[in-house]
């Protein structure tokens, strides 16, 4: 039977369906304006919130900084030094290497409600390339650096679904930066043209609507600039600035121009007889006294006509900056500020928005700092600050930069503040793992002994040891780990027990300062401890050949002595390096092993040497040497002459961070 239809009449509804309507409205129907992203909710509609508890957990401090004070104690001049310097002592500024939702969820135990600004300027291409070009040696060549297996994992993990996954990414870490920020508290977003509209409508969620203060357009280049912009639309030369409130009473201090434009600058088109500029304003704003009293101080414009005029001194003209920034140009290579750093923005624009939004002596902290730019910046304004970042090489250039300002405040007699550097230690791989190893950790072990060319143990002598390959015993850490001290003593005792003398622990990542470990434990047990980096290449998809598998640098070096006036000093003479080349791309890797063993100290942009380290100790930075853009030089002895107070044995600590960022340390035994 053939049943007609009416398109025009409204089928009737099943008998134990639900009616909406006026009196049951549907779901829908109430539903206010909101940005929906894949894992806001959870599988029973719940708003998933930040697991603040579960990412909180202790910061170590690996390093001290305080290079002038170490000079002057290096001199015999420390009592001196404390009596005269300018040095702040009431906070200690802090750089953090790790990942900074985990960095901000630790931070929240002392600084909830205590942050007074945050800039954050975090990636927002999907197609971004991380490689950069880094200088080797005192000459001008060049090679590249791919990203650190860390960051990859991090990029992928970001941009895994696309805008959903970025969106929860920022959204987690902007919560945080929330209940980090005080009551008079502003956090500023950089972005640009890709994730402007998504990252405004999670700041409006996070904060409120009535919480957003304004979109600052910076127009970064010249209009048109570059061949790209010759295209089939309109140039990109301006990036956007987001700025929130944690609450309507935010610091605000307005910003004047120090130099006008061309068309403010022909309005003062009348002078004085000595030359003084001025442009006339109308007076129907003052009253008869105020005008009597302008007559009086000779600041009356009399037109041909007898009509009257203040007049309004261009000497004397303040012009409030409002949302535009013109007059900001983005860096260029070759600029002296420029520090080797792709994505490095121009102090001048965090030196408007820190004079701003802060005060001086308010808390400053940038979570995507890169090149420490915000650090720079806040430091040289009386600023306190924190600053984060996963990427090594962005820690190290930081470090660096910041060196480099403490002296140069110090030698100008200004104030400036010490600072230590922390290691968070752990970034969870778990995209690869749940992508393509179905969440198995068994199976990632499985991979790496098989790209590595060692056998997989079926009945190890101990659950630390996971494969063999020859007489070395292998060692595997988690994917979602980074292979620690603690780890290394427990891996040192499972082979000396098992009888072997040698050990391979492959890992993505190492906790900062290991290898100093590690000497004291194959003096202990009297084995070999080789530390190999586990490439990023195995995780491409379906790559058969393996990577080279690189351990981790090599580092020697010997005291050296000296006699003067029956007083005995020490430094410290580099004797070899040999770099471990993980993060340089497989394509120019044959090319740069044999000159990293010819010419290892070409890859030695930084060293510093702590002369009375003690175990578990943060490292002192008593000296350092490093190259910058300017000069490439290096030392390879230290000039401290370094006086220990008294006879003994001592340990000197010395620590190497080579052109990729990546860092060793080796100790070396001093005796009085």
């Amino acid at each position: 039977m053939t049943i007609a239809s009416n398109k025009n009449s409204r089928p009737e509804p099943k008998a134990d369906a639900v009616r909406y309507g006026p009196n049951n409205p549907h779901p829908l129907s109430t539903r206010k304006t909101e940005l929906v992203w894949e894992g806001k909710y959870d599988e029973y509609g719940n708003r998933r919130e930040v697991d603040v508890a579960g990412c909180a957990m202790p910061m170590q401090k690996i390093e001290t900084i305080d290079q002038p004070r170490s000079e002057a104690a290096a001199a015999g001049q420390l009592d001196l030094f404390d009596k005269k310097t300018a040095r702040l002592d009431d906070f200690r500024n802090m750089l953090v290497w790790g990942d900074n939702k985990l960095v901000m969820a630790s931070l929240l135990k002392d600084f909830k409600g205590k942050v007074d600004l945050i800039y954050i300027d975090p990636p927002f291409d999907v197609g971004a390339d991380f490689t950069m070009n880094v200088a080797i040696g005192d000459e001008k060549d060049l090679t590249q650096k791919d990203q650190s297996a860390l960051e990859m994992v991090a990029y992928r993990d970001m941009w895994g679904k696309g805008t959903d996954s970025y969106i929860h990414m920022m959204h987690q870490r902007i919560a945080l930066m929330r209940e980090l920020l005080g009551d008079t508290g502003c956090l500023y977003v950089h972005c640009d043209w890709r994730m402007n509209s998504s990252i405004r409508l999670l700041l409006d969620d996070v904060f409120g609507q009535e919480h957003f203060r304004n979109e600052i357009t910076w127009q970064r280049d010249a209009p048109g600039k570059g061949a790209k912009k010759v295209a089939g639309q309109w140039s990109r030369e301006t990036d956007s600035i987001l700025m929130v409130s944690k609450t309507d009473r935010s610091t605000f201090n307005p910003q004047y121009k120090t130099e006008l434009g061309e068309t403010q600058l022909r309005e003062y088109m009348y002078a004085e007889p000595d030359g003084r500029k001025y442009k006339k304003v109308t007076l129907g704003d003052y009253s008869a006294a105020s005008i009597q009293q302008f007559r009086e101080q000779g600041l009356i414009h009399v037109t041909k006509s007898g009509r009257e005029y203040k007049k309004y001194y261009l000497d004397e003209a303040k012009f409030i900056i409002g949302s535009t920034w013109t007059d900001i140009i983005n860096l260029s290579r070759g600029q002296k500020e420029q520090v080797g750093f792709e994505t490095q923005k121009p102090e001048s624009l965090l030196e408007r928005i820190i004079n701003a939004s802060s005060n001086e002596g308010d808390l400053v902290a940038d979570f995507f700092c890169g090149s420490g730019t915000t650090g720079a910046v806040a430091e040289r304004l009386g600023r306190r600050w924190i600053m984060a970042d996963l990427g090594r090489f962005g820690i190290h250039t930081s470090r660096k930069r910041l060196i480099d300002l403490q002296r140069k405040l110090h030698d100008e007699g200004k104030p400036y503040r010490a600072f230590d550097v922390f290691n968070l230690g752990r970034y969870e791989r778990q995209w690869w793992q749940k992508e393509r190893l179905k969440g198995a950790d068994d199976e990632h072990r499985r991979i790496v002994l098989e790209f590595y060319k060692a056998e997989a143990l079926d009945n190890p002598p101990s659950p630390l040891i996971h494969g063999r390959k020859g007489a070395t015993l292998c060692h595997v850490d988690g994917i979602d780990s980074m292979f620690t001290r603690d780890e290394a003593t427990a891996v040192a005792n499972a082979i000396k027990e098992a009888g072997a003398k040698e050990v391979a622990c492959l890992a993505w990542e190492f906790e900062m300062d290991l290898r100093i470990e590690c000497n004291r434990l194959e003096r202990e047990h009297d084995i070999k401890i080789k530390l190999i980096q586990i490439p990023r290449e195995i995780m491409e998809k379906n790559r058969k050949e393996p990577p080279p598998f690189l351990e981790v640098a090599t580092l020697t070096a010997e005291p050296v002595y000296h006699k003067k006036n029956g007083e005995r000093t020490v430094d410290i003479k580099l004797t070899s390096f040999i770099p471990s080349l993980a993060e340089v791309p497989t394509k120019e890797l044959e090319a740069l092993q044999e000159r990293a063993v010819q010419n290892g100290f070409d890859f030695i942009d930084f060293w510093a040497v702590d002369f009375d380290h003690r175990n578990g100790a943060p490292f002192g930075h008593h000296w350092q040497d490093y190259r910058t853009r300017k000069d490439r030089s290096l030392k390879t002895v230290s000039d401290q002459h370094h006086a220990y107070p008294q006879e003994g044995t001592y340990t000197a600590c010395v620590k190497v961070v080579d052109i990729f960022g990546c860092d060793t340390s080796i100790s070396v035994e001093v005796k009085i």
